[in-house]
């Protein structure tokens, strides 16, 4: 395997490029360095990956990179690099999400197509579902995003699959479901929670906190994908959820208990954008790929809280 990963140096990518470098593969990274949130916590994800054999990183857009020379004698594309983000995908910033999750996404697929791949595999997210799906929810639901961002990434699934209908492009997409961790983004919850467990701050948290989550630790998400690669039917789409749903209420108590600290909770006005519940029907995945989620939402969290605390910028 030769593997291509975009969004290298991203929260997920990152652990994606060490684990294939970990199974002998060869990776070129690419990533952009938007300025979604700090590019130290980007550098520090890709630091042990820069001196790693068989690792080769480029600093460069999509649009701007030269595919060809890039995808030269590739047999994988792992395509994370996107504009994340629910609440900030509204109103002008939404074209942002066109040019970097729909834009990039199909210049991707147009390079790839005549090339002889073996997957391509793109992150979707449990985002493209929305709130009128029955539970646990499966790929054959109708999806009804609920924000600019999730309209972004259905639309870049579907440009997946034209690609492989119509050009043969064997792309598989994934719907990853509140992937958390240690690198997680510092925007969302389970990384705000803990950083403010530990600093004796308020934690906000947005709507009544009966609101539920299918949470996915990040190396789940990673076997996953890397399963999705070797396996994955290309056509297809698969849930990528870890079996942890709990409402956020819950969560913050075991937030608690892993920080040893009394919490200061303040609930905040629901969010537009956000969905009301997610809970993944992986029945899919375990058939094709053999996925069954090992680490629990309590370990998974517990690592999330050593990685922080062993940041130097954080005050325990």
């Amino acid at each position: 395997m030769r593997a291509l990963v975009t969004g290298a140096a991203g929260f997920i990518g990152s652990h994606l490029a060490e684990a294939l470098l970990a199974r002998g593969t060869e990776v070129v990274g690419l990533d952009s360095f938007t300025d979604y949130y700090d590019r130290a916590q980007k550098d520090a994800n890709l630091s042990p990956l820069l001196g790693s054999q068989g690792f080769r990183f480029v600093e460069v857009s999509l649009t701007d990179a030269d595919l060809p020379g890039l995808l030269n004698d590739v047999t994988h594309v792992f395509h994370l690099a996107a504009q994340a983000g629910v609440r900030k995908s509204w109103g002008q910033d939404f074209r942002i999400y066109t040019a970097l999750n729909l834009d990039a996404t199909q210049v991707l697929l147009e390079a790839c197509v005549e090339r002889p791949l073996e997957r391509f595999v793109y992150a979707s997210s449990s985002s493209v579902y929305g709130d009128h799906v029955a539970l646990p929810m499966r790929e054959d639901a109708l999806p009804r995003p609920v924000s600019p961002y999730g309209v972004t990434k259905l639309a870049a699934e579907r440009l997946c699959m034209l690609y492989h209908h119509n050009a043969g492009v064997p792309a598989v997409a994934l719907r990853y479901f509140t992937v958390y961790g240690p690198r997680q983004r510092p925007d969302m919850a389970f990384h705000r929670f803990l950083l403010a467990a530990m600093r004796d701050e308020p934690i906000h948290l947005y709507g009544d906190g009966r609101q539920t989550r299918d949470f996915t630790f990040v190396a789940d998400a990673v076997s996953a994908t890397v399963a999705a690669g070797l396996q994955g039917i290309p056509g297809q789409v698969y849930n990528i959820g870890g079996g942890s749903r709990i409402s956020m209420n819950e969560a913050v108590d075991l937030i608690a208990s892993c920080t040893g600290r009394r919490l200061d909770v303040r609930h905040e006005a629901a969010q537009r954008g956000d969905m009301r519940d997610t809970y993944a029907d992986t029945s899919l995945a375990r058939r094709d790929l053999g996925f069954a989620p090992s680490v629990s939402l309590e370990d998974g969290l517990r690592a999330e809280h050593a990685w922080l605390a062993a940041r130097p910028a954080v005050a325990s």
